[in-house]
């Protein structure tokens, strides 16, 4: 159902122009997600008119979940429509199982998002509209969400894992201006089945809801995206705050225990919260929240304390806060061989391991090729001297004068050549294969994979 109240056709073109003006540089590459809806292909159509004026390239994506008998039909509706204006299209296939924990419609939003997000472009560009934006802001108040959520989309805002930003130009034309917009320029658009399911919360509020509120506030969906609006500043504004509390209180990759407990249970949750948006993690419900922070506070200052969340931890340990994504058992046995490459994979543990080649620092190139190099894990018993001053020590006790926490410790790879340690990445070189003045030399380090 459109919304009520006249529409203006005119406004989508001079919308998205006016939105797109200040990000875009000359030359900038854009993606535009096209599902086939009278939405998407509205936008192609005006993203297809600005690229000569405003100098940039574009292409369309579609992405296929695979969920609706029809689904083959749409990909080939929108390889129609972009052949006939001279638009490219990729057209990729989804698969959802990975998300299946997130119901049918959050496990297609996630792998619709996942395949953005390796998108080689400057910006993705989707056609979310004003009538969106405030269903999306109801949805949110229904579940109890937080600022974050409340605010709804944002115009722009950085994919997850992805350097790529996502562009919502049309986020001020109501769903009547781009279907008026579409019949006036003769544009064809598949309707999606789904769209009238209303066991779907969204449709529901739709056809349902939002037209029983219209009838005694006919702009109710103008009102609620502008609300929208106004939470996404208060937003903002708790970020800020975040970073300011940041600043503060980080210790590096962690924060300081006591300086959260000083700043207070709300600002430290806020910072939490932050934390969590900044590394791509679910930030955990307000019930997982109150609890860390209750163990934050009432656990002895030595106790150890973790709280899950799904895909990643907060960690507490010898007084300071980590998050850490969640990681899988280690195998009994771990080894890998190092055969001369810059950076050795090693997805087992979570991350890369480099080696840059140095004059005169490092391990020594030419004491590396007695024997074969592997990669280890820790066993208990290893010995490493990284001080040609001091003398040789345990590697438990140098990590623990580190304070290199425990769950970092169980997956630090070791470097050996035969049956030598040679080094410990973070630790040091032991001196016995330490590169000589003028000698060809690498510096290996260990590089986290999704750490904040």
């Amino acid at each position: 159902m459109a919304s009520s109240g006249k529409s203006n056709s005119n406004r989508v073109p001079e919308t998205a122009a006016a939105a797109l003006e200040p990000t875009l540089a000359p030359g900038a590459r854009l993606v535009l997600g096209l599902s086939g809806g009278v939405d998407s292909v509205a936008l192609l159509a005006v993203l297809a008119e600005l690229g000569a004026t405003m100098r940039f390239s574009l292409r369309a994506l579609h992405v296929n979940h695979g969920i609706s008998p029809n689904a083959p039909r749409w990909a080939e509706f929108c390889a129609d429509i972009c052949r006939r204006i001279g638009v490219p299209l990729q057209v990729v296939c989804a698969d959802l199982t990975p998300y299946r924990s997130f119901g049918l419609e959050g496990a297609a939003r996630r792998a619709r998002y996942a395949i953005l997000a390796r998108e080689d472009a400057d910006f993705i560009v989707l056609a979310h509209h004003r009538d969106d934006q405030a269903e999306t802001l109801l949805l949110q108040l229904l579940r109890g969400a937080g600022l974050a959520g409340l605010a709804g989309m944002p115009a722009e805002r950085l994919l997850p894992d992805s350097r790529t930003q996502v562009l919502r130009p049309l986020l001020k034309c109501s769903r009547a201006d781009i279907e008026a917009f579409a019949r006036e320029r003769g544009l064809t658009w598949i309707e999606d089945e789904s769209n009238t399911d209303l066991l779907r919360q969204r449709n529901f509020l739709r056809h349902r809801v939002l037209p029983l509120i219209e009838e005694q506030y006919p702009s109710a969906r103008e009102t609620i995206a502008r609300a929208a609006a106004h939470l996404g500043e208060a937003d903002a504004l708790l970020a800020d705050l975040a970073r300011i509390d940041v600043a503060d209180v980080g210790r590096g990759a962690a924060l300081d225990a006591a300086g959260l407990c000083r700043l207070g249970r709300t600002r430290a949750k806020n910072i939490l919260r932050f934390l969590c948006d900044a590394n791509g993690a679910t930030a955990p419900s307000a019930a997982r929240l109150d609890e860390f922070w209750r163990q934050l506070v009432q656990a002895r200052s030595s106790a150890a304390v973790c709280v899950e969340m799904p895909g990643w931890q907060f960690r507490r340990f010898r007084g300071q806060v980590y998050l850490e994504p969640s990681r899988a058992p280690m195998p009994g046995e771990f080894r890998e061989t190092w055969n001369g490459e810059n950076a050795l994979p090693l997805l087992a543990l979570g991350g890369v391991l480099r080696f840059k080649p140095e004059e005169g620092l490092g391990v020594s190139s030419a004491l590396l090729k007695r024997a074969q190099v592997t990669v280890r894990l820790r066993r208990g018993g290893e010995r490493l001297q990284p001080d040609c001053r001091r003398p040789r020590r345990t590697l438990k006790n140098l990590l623990q004068e580190l304070r290199i926490p425990p769950w970092c410790r169980a997956r630090m790879p070791l470097v050996y050549c035969g049956e030598e340690l040679v080094c410990a990445p973070g630790i040091g070189e032991d001196c016995a294969w330490k590169a000589a003045k003028g000698e060809p030399g690498l510096i290996i380090s260990w590089e986290p994979i999704g750490k904040p």
